[in-house]
């Protein structure tokens, strides 16, 4: 009343103010009940979507190269050349090192020289038996002359056995000064350089890795295939699909396959081994690399999926806000599998609830709150 008086006053003042007092006396008479109306709260919602979720199992593997080559030096000599660099994509059969020829060279020389020798003494040894079996025949030999012939002969060709033994080794040692290639894939540093002597004592020169397609190996715990056993599903390889994601969150393009499960338990870990393989047609995955693979069985059932930023968890539980007639309702839920950046909620949303996603640290249980579409999930 005392606001009314002053306001009445004012207007004897001048007739001009007559509009403003009247103005000022509403305001002040409404007061109490605009006071009561507190604001609403502006909040970021996303809707929870049904989508087709397929089971699934997350592990982490490690990725390893089908064919995996140490070159080592089969013979001892002075290394000639490397011809080859560093990190290159090697094809198989391509020349990587060159060993100094020239005494191998000489050693099947040698070994020619020696089979030709053995050859001409069997020969003269032949024609030596043949003359004896004759004059024994004409009874004016003797057996013991036949038979020393003949065993003469026997030598003669033994000989000539062993040195083309000896000539097929010096080929084959000679062939080893020029060190190929076995597979094709990327090659890694040298371990030794020109001018050095290399032999089979070195151990590797180098290494080279296949590249496509790659093997990721991963361990499943004994729960998981008890959980599966449990749940009445026999496991076939045939059905999984292996996806990967790197160490920085990335998904790997390219989908793999399951090709081999162990057939025994490490005893250390309680595991048993699991291999995948995946394309590897760009060269993204790396002999050695960790990852995480994640498996996909059966057919894919519909599930309602929310981002994981709506859940709060209290004393009772797990918990997420939803936006009805403009206020915001709690709502009790059951998550289950985490996907990206959302989560699986097997109890308390139906699907097309707005749940509350920003703003979250304003909201209280009915309170009025003002919804607009969550930035972060719609990418604007």
């Amino acid at each position: 009343m005392a606001l009314k008086i002053i306001s009445g006053a004012a207007c004897f003042w001048s007739d001009m103010r007559q509009t403003l007092c009247a103005t000022f006396v509403i305001l002040a008479l409404n007061y109490p009940a605009l006071a009561q109306q507190p604001a609403a709260v502006p909040v970021g919602v996303a809707k929870a979507e049904r989508k087709p979720i397929a089971k699934a199992g997350d592990f982490v593997g490690r990725v390893e190269a089908i064919s995996r080559v140490e070159i080592r030096a089969r013979v001892t000599g002075y290394l000639d050349g490397v011809l080859f660099k560093e990190g290159d994509l090697i094809k198989e059969g391509a020349l990587l090192y060159r060993i100094e020829k020239g005494l191998f060279e000489a050693q099947v020389q040698q070994a020619e020289g020696a089979l030709e020798r053995s050859k001409a003494a069997k020969t003269l040894s032949a024609l030596q038996l043949a003359r004896a079996e004759d004059l024994v025949e004409k009874q004016v030999g003797t057996v013991v002359a036949r038979d020393q012939a003949q065993a003469t002969d026997q030598q003669a060709e033994g000989a000539v056995m062993t040195d083309e033994a000896n000539l097929t080794t010096a080929r084959i040692n000679l062939s080893y000064t020029d060190i190929m290639s076995p597979i094709t894939g990327k090659i890694g540093r040298t371990n030794i350089t020109k001018g050095n002597v290399v032999s089979p004592g070195n151990g590797s020169l180098t290494v080279i890795v296949s590249q496509d397609p790659m093997y990721v190996t991963f361990p499943v715990s004994q729960r998981e295939f008890l959980r599966a056993q449990a749940a009445g599903r026999k496991v076939d390889i045939s059905d999984i699909k292996a996806r990967l994601r790197f160490a920085d969150g990335t998904t790997y393009q390219e989908e793999g396959s399951i090709n081999f499960v162990d057939v025994q338990v490490d005893r250390a870990t309680d595991t048993i081994l699991a291999r995948a393989t995946f394309p590897n047609p760009a060269g993204a995955l790396v002999d050695g690399q960790f990852v995480r693979i994640e498996l996909e069985t059966g057919k894919p059932q519909e599930k309602v999926v929310i981002p994981q930023a709506a859940l709060i968890a209290d004393q009772e539980g797990v918990y997420v806000f939803v936006v009805e007639d403009s206020k915001a309702v709690v709502r009790r839920v059951k998550p289950g599998d985490g996907i990206d950046t959302g989560v699986v909620i097997e109890q308390g949303l139906t699907g097309g609830d707005l749940v509350i996603v920003d703003g979250l640290l304003l909201v209280r249980p009915g309170s009025a709150v003002h919804a607009t579409p969550a930035r972060a999930l719609n990418g604007s």
